[in-house]
């Protein structure tokens, strides 16, 4: 698990563009979703710049916060932006004890965190999970657990 050296981002989707310079990658992604109706994308695999960057639009639904587990990858950010519903995302704080390494072919793996931050997303709002970061997506904030979301992937 290799850690960046900036922290998660949480704001408002209007205000992506004040974030660009954390890296080439990331501001190309910041470009995309500040010109682009992210609504209108289909849902699966959107290439952006071939692996460098790209999106995953899908249909989920949240979970209890009990049965999910903090995430981490070690080649990508993650930029997470709900379409439609309302989920939490929690980002591991503390002690970070590894359950599962990460796989790289996959670039995930799980984590148990001691603590965590806890940010309500819904449409409108982004967060920003960097490279190493424990994050717990899909989180029921609502009775409707359904959710259409984002996942822009970002190398480092």
């Amino acid at each position: 698990m290799k850690k960046e050296v900036a922290d998660m981002l949480y704001d408002e989707i209007g205000n992506i563009l004040k974030y660009r310079g954390i890296s080439k990658n990331f501001d190309v992604a910041a470009d995309f979703i500040a010109g682009t109706d992210l609504s209108k994308l289909p849902l699966g695999r959107t290439e952006i710049d071939g692996s460098s960057v790209f999106i995953n639009v899908m249909e989920a639904s949240a979970g209890d916060r009990e049965n999910l587990r903090f995430e981490v990858h070690d080649k990508y950010m993650d930029i997470q932006i709900d379409l439609e519903g309302t989920e939490i995302i929690e980002i591991g704080l503390g002690k970070i004890e590894v359950l599962e390494p990460v796989d790289e072919g996959k670039d995930i793996g799980f984590v148990k965190a001691e603590s965590s931050a806890v940010c309500t997303m819904g449409p409108g709002r982004f967060i920003v999970c960097m490279a190493g970061e424990p994050h717990k997506p899909g989180i029921a904030a609502l009775d409707n657990r359904n959710l259409k979301k984002c996942v822009v992937k970002v190398a480092r």
